[in-house]
């Protein structure tokens, strides 16, 4: 995506538990006269959930945007922000902040927030995976995370051209991310390799009572049985 002239935001929430202490971090690039700048914004709560930290990213992004007149493209990992402002927030409204099943929507008071700085402006809301390798999301969470721990990073403001962070680069890291389908995705089986003995495994528990304590021993959850059979020839096992 062509970023110039726009203004670029990467916002996101954490929190340890849910609810629990929580962080939000945005990480804002917009244009200002002949160059640009960039503002990493963060903050915590106490107790809290994700949600709620997810919204507070794009809020505290959007607030500090209110004088940007030019377009606005924001990306987080959260569907659950996106589909609230682009599609859910309109029936919530249409039945004064209730569900279709008629219960109070959660959050409202930060939903109607997002709803008025929004209001008026051009924002374009993109979906992207977390924790896959995209620089300017992996640091929104780092912020994220140092709030929810109590441990907030040193915030960058300054130019573009000082910032460290690749903030026009949205290609996630293919094998991060692979990594992050594999730790998430079903497992079709478990491998172990100790001391030259293969073996598949169909629960993690039997797989881990062979592997633990065991120096040098391999492991690895398989999501198919091709999978399987890759991992077996990346470890020479025939």
């Amino acid at each position: 995506m062509n970023s110039e002239n726009k203004t670029i935001v990467f916002c996101d929430g954490a929190s340890s538990g849910n609810p629990g202490p929580g962080g939000w971090g945005a990480i804002v690039s917009y244009p200002n006269k002949k160059e640009f700048l960039v503002t990493e914004l963060g903050g915590g709560d106490k107790r809290t959930t994700n949600n709620r930290m997810e919204l507070s990213a794009a809020i505290g992004a959007l607030k500090f945007l209110s004088d940007i007149k030019n377009d606005i493209v924001v990306y987080t990992d959260s569907s659950y922000v996106i589909n609230g402002i682009t599609k859910w927030v309109f029936g919530w409204q249409s039945r004064n902040w209730q569900t279709q099943d008629k219960k109070d929507v959660s959050n409202r008071e930060l939903w109607e927030e997002l709803v008025i700085l929004a209001r008026g402006k051009k924002i374009s809301w993109c979906h992207i995976d977390g924790h896959s390798g995209v620089p300017g999301n992996e640091r929104a969470d780092e912020v994220a995370t140092g709030f929810s721990l109590g441990k907030p990073p040193m915030l960058f403001n300054g130019k573009k051209s000082g910032y460290s962070v690749e903030i026009d680069n949205i290609t996630r890291d293919e094998k991060k991310y692979s990594e992050k389908k594999r730790s998430g995705g079903k497992a079709y089986s478990y491998l172990s390799l100790v001391d030259g003995n293969f073996c598949i495994d169909q629960t993690w528990a039997e797989c881990e009572s062979r592997v633990k304590g065991k120096a040098g021993a391999k492991f690895r959850k398989s999501l198919s049985s091709t999978d399987e059979e890759d991992i077996k020839k990346a470890w020479g096992v025939k």
